[in-house]
């Protein structure tokens, strides 16, 4: 047993350094120490047991350390561990030098626990500290705006805005800066007597809308606000009048067929009436025969005096025919 007892020795100190290295880094402990970051095994060690990825810190740091910025590790850690070591997380520690470096070179003030709470509340630390120092213009969609003549126009415009580091925390995002300003177009835009006015002085909507403090609890500061283009629309104004006039043709309408219905209903309540008389007329012709002849029978009227009476009527009746045939003619010869 004796020969083997030094093989035996060498494996278990072979398996030691295999498990020893493996949980430990020591490449990058060597790497931090050789940077000037003093961070022990220990705590490396402590990280691992965390289940925190020590080069996702370590790494940070060292960048930190280079470009003169002193932050703690245990501050880095917790900003990770707060971020719930997700990818995000990790990523999220190393935007958060990189933003303190890049607010130090463009003499931006800026701290660490500033820059962590900015992280936390879902915005881009180290795009916002970009933007302050290279501003983003924001191009609105097509605003469409009516005057008080009644013409449409179609604005479109451009807002260069800039981050504001101290209200990017509980600030408004781009899509308040957008409504704002198509707000402020539309205010304008009606305010103005006539369209003329906004296609001469376009700046006039710039000027109007920079005066309203339209940034105001947003987590950017307007800069400028540039008129891209202005389209004439639709005459809304006419539109209206023709849908009004409109609107009035189809009440005339619906008055004019209810007067023609009354004009019909009394049109035959006449027709009606005029039947009735006739009706009346030749009930009263048909009792005239009855009443002569009771009068005859009653010797109230003789034969000659029936007779007389006949020859009255057919002289009438002649005269009647005779006077409707000479109508025409005396039409014609007063032609």
């Amino acid at each position: 047993m004796e020969p083997f007892i030094p093989w035996i020795i060498g494996a278990a100190v072979v398996i030691f350094l295999i498990i020893f290295f493996s949980f430990v880094p020591l490449g990058l402990w060597i790497s931090a120490s050789a940077s000037g970051v003093k961070i022990g095994l220990f705590q490396l060690i402590g990280m691992r047991i965390r289940k925190v990825n020590a080069a996702d810190i370590v790494n940070p740091m060292i960048k930190a350390t280079k470009a003169g910025l002193k932050i703690p590790m245990n501050k880095l850690e917790a900003h990770y561990l707060a971020k719930g070591g997700k990818s995000s997380g990790k990523a999220s520690v190393n935007r958060v030098v990189d933003s303190l470096i890049a607010a130090q070179r463009a003499g931006i003030p800026l701290d660490f626990e500033r820059s962590c709470a900015i992280d936390l509340a879902g915005r881009d630390v180290l795009n916002a500290v970009q933007m302050s120092v290279n501003p983003k213009v924001i191009e609105t969609p097509i605003i469409a705006a009516v005057a008080m003549d009644g013409i449409e126009l179609r604005a479109k415009a451009k807002v260069t805005v800039r981050a504001n580091i101290d209200r990017l925390v509980g600030g408004a995002g781009e899509e308040t800066i957008i409504a704002r300003v198509g707000e402020g177009i539309v205010t304008t835009v009606g305010s103005a007597s006539s369209h003329k006015e906004v296609l001469e002085n376009p700046d006039s909507i710039s000027r109007t809308v920079l005066s309203k403090g339209l940034d105001a609890g947003t987590a950017f500061e307007i800069l400028s606000i540039d008129i891209a283009d202005v389209d004439v629309g639709r005459n809304v104004g006419a539109q209206l009048q023709i849908d009004q006039a409109e609107a009035d043709k189809r009440i005339a309408q619906a008055k004019a067929e209810e007067r023609r219905a009354m004009a019909v209903a009394q049109e035959q309540e006449n027709v009606a009436e005029v039947q009735r008389m006739r009706a009346r007329v030749i009930e009263a012709e048909a009792e005239v025969p009855q009443a002569i002849s009771a009068a005859l029978r009653e010797g109230k009227l003789g034969v000659l005096d029936y007779y007389n009476m006949k020859n009255v009527m057919s002289d009438t009746e002649m005269r009647n025919a005779i006077g409707k045939a000479a109508t025409p003619e005396t039409d014609k010869k007063g032609n």
